[in-house]
């Protein structure tokens, strides 16, 4: 089990693993490209090589990308649809010549098409985007607070896609412990947090639970309202990470922290005090 942080590319993405260290990261996450569109941050073999090089320069044990913010597989507007497959598939070709586990991405709104219509298209997408694929960096989906018809709120659906014969065996589950809270999953004492584990386990295999955003949570459980708080700060507590993370089912689960800047040295002080 090692602790990290969302971290900036800034300057080129082999400053990526300089960063992380700075803040003590073991694991790190990052963006390859602007979230929200637009210009794409060059990719060779010569600026993977010494990208790679720095993470093992600087003793980083795995890195992982998130996907930018704009995909949506089941978008009524082909554009937009589309778009989502070339973007992940992309990525998951980036990731690989970077070395990164896992490629994590939101999977959208059923906002346009309604939940039958936009599953079909969600796997339809979802399949595409690895159709042929041969790379190294796994596809994740990611659990949503389930705010404006979000996909994959619950682990139901998240079991659904998973499992669905287009995508079985190929897609694992990124767990965000503040999506998951506001979304009606409890974590803030021992045995929430092992009734939680155990439903994920039911309905979708913790097997699939590759990796996780720790995140506590400035808005009340079951709120399905998405607002990071740093750790013991929010709604979810310090006893909550405890519980979470003395689960020996995570024993070799990773957590990465998106929580803001101004203390996520703190963060990751307390993650690893945790740990201890």
């Amino acid at each position: 089990m090692y602790f990290g942080a969302h971290i900036s590319i800034a300057g080129g993405l082999p400053n990526a693993p300089l960063n992380a260290a700075k803040i003590g990261c073991e694991v790190f996450q990052m963006f390859t490209r602007s979230p929200r569109g637009g210009w794409v941050a060059p990719l060779d073999e010569a600026i993977a090589k010494q990208f790679k090089d720095n993470c093992k320069e600087k003793n980083q044990k795995e890195w992982v990308i998130h996907a930018p913010y704009f995909i949506n597989f089941s978008s009524a507007n082909p554009k937009i649809k589309h778009g989502s497959i070339s973007v992940i598939r992309q990525e998951l070709e980036r990731g690989t010549m970077l070395g990164a586990a896992y490629l994590m991405t939101h999977l959208g709104s059923y906002k346009d098409l309604g939940p039958e219509k936009g599953f079909k298209a969600l796997i339809d997408g979802l399949a595409e985007s690895i159709k042929g694929y041969k790379g190294t960096t796994q596809l994740l989906v990611e659990i949503s607070a389930g705010s404006s018809n979000a996909i994959g709120s619950t682990f139901e659906e998240l079991g659904k896609i998973v499992h669905h014969p287009k995508l079985k065996n190929k897609v694992g589950v990124c767990y965000d412990t503040q999506h998951g809270f506001v979304a009606g999953y409890d974590c803030r004492t021992p045995q929430s947090a092992k009734a939680t584990l155990d439903k994920f386990d039911q309905e979708i295999g913790l097997e699939y639970f590759k990796m996780s955003h720790c995140n506590d949570s400035k808005t009340d459980f079951g709120s399905h309202a998405d607002r990071h708080d740093h750790i013991g700060d929010g709604k979810i507590g310090l006893g909550g990470f405890k519980s979470l993370l003395a689960d020996k089912r995570l024993a070799k689960v990773n957590f990465i922290l998106e929580t803001e800047d101004d203390k996520v040295v703190q963060d990751l002080e307390i993650l690893k005090k945790i740990r201890g």
